[in-house]
């Protein structure tokens, strides 16, 4: 299992279009992905699972894969992140 700690950077948030791309990006991978928020997980590849975990700017998530191409999926979503989906 691999695992990164991210930071919501762009000012709005997560919501439709940054869960949109979240998913759409996890559904590439073979891995299971999730993502936890304090008590919370969800699978990054559920649009309305990443929705509902109502992280705001600043906000500090883990993302978690495990599977054949584990590394590559958490990179990928670490990166979505780092790039503030693509808003600013």
């Amino acid at each position: 299992m691999k695992e990164k700690i991210v930071t919501v950077r762009n000012r709005a948030g997560i919501h439709a279009r940054p869960a949109s791309l979240i998913a759409q990006t996890a559904n590439k991978f073979q891995s299971e992905i999730l993502i936890e928020r304090n008590d919370t997980t969800v699978n990054a590849k559920s649009i309305m699972g990443v929705i509902t975990m109502a992280a705001g700017y600043n906000t500090n998530l883990t993302v978690k894969a495990n599977g054949p191409d584990e590394g590559e999926a958490v990179l990928a979503i670490a990166t979505l992140f780092e790039n503030k989906f693509e808003e600013e």
